[in-house]
C-alpha cells in the first residue's frame, strides 16, 4: 500500500487519531474541535460589538484555525497529487441496496447521484435545508459529529455520549426510512 496515493486503512489513521488526542490534551491542554473553527473565523472577521455571541477572545484559540487551514490545504493538495477514480470499497450487499434506489455509480469518494454540480433543483433544494440542519444541530448539539465522538468520548463527557447515541439514530432513520421515500 502507498501511503502517499491511496486513502490510510483505517487500522492507521484511527490510532493516529487516538493517539493525537490525549496528546492534544496533554502537551496543549487544547481540546480538538472543527466546528468551533468557524465561530472564531466569524469573530475574527467581524468584530461586531453588539453580538455577544461573537464577542470574546479568539485570538487564544487561533491554533484551530491554523489546524482548520492545514485540513482544507491537506485535503487540496492530496486531490491534485492523486487519482481520485478508484471504486468506493463498501459492500456487494449495500451495492446493490444502492443501486435499488438510483445510486449506481461507485467511483470516486461520494456518489454522483447524490453530489454533484449538475444537480436537480429538488437535490439542491435538498442540500441546502440539510445543510442547515446540520449547521443548527452543530450550534444546538455544542459541537459536530467528529467533534462528540473523538473528543467528547475520549473525555467521558455524558453530553457527547448522548450526542453520538442521537447521530447514529438520525443517520438510522435517514437511511431505512427517510431516504427510501426521497429517491
Amino acid at each position: 500500500m502507498n501511503f502517499i496515493t491511496e486513502p490510510w486503512p483505517w487500522y492507521v489513521a484511527g490510532p493516529l487519531i487516538g493517539l493525537f488526542i490525549p496528546l492534544l490534551l496533554i502537551v496543549g491542554n487544547k481540546k480538538l474541535g472543527i466546528s468551533s473553527s468557524i465561530k472564531h473565523l466569524c469573530a475574527a472577521c467581524l468584530p461586531v460589538k453588539g453580538i455577544p455571541f461573537f464577542n470574546y477572545d479568539w485570538k487564544k484559540d487561533a491554533w484551530n484555525l491554523f489546524f482548520v487551514s492545514g485540513i482544507v490545504l491537506g485535503g487540496i493538495i492530496t486531490g491534485l497529487a492523486t487519482d481520485l477514480n478508484y471504486d468506493i470499497l463498501i459492500s456487494e450487499a449495500t451495492k446493490a441496496d444502492l443501486s435499488q434506489i438510483g445510486i449506481t455509480n461507485f467511483s470516486g469518494f461520494i456518489p454522483v447521484e447524490l453530489y454533484s454540480w449538475n444537480t436537480s433543483l429538488p437535490h439542491l433544494i435538498l442540500m441546502i435545508i440539510g445543510g442547515l440542519f446540520v449547521g443548527f444541530g452543530t450550534r444546538y448539539a455544542n459541537g459536530c459529529t467528529s467533534g462528540h465522538a473523538i473528543m467528547g468520548l475520549s473525555m467521558l463527557n455524558v453530553g457527547s455520549l448522548v450526542a453520538v447515541i442521537g447521530f447514529f439514530i438520525g443517520g438510522l432513520l435517514m437511511t431505512h426510512l427517510l431516504f427510501p421515500l426521497i429517491f
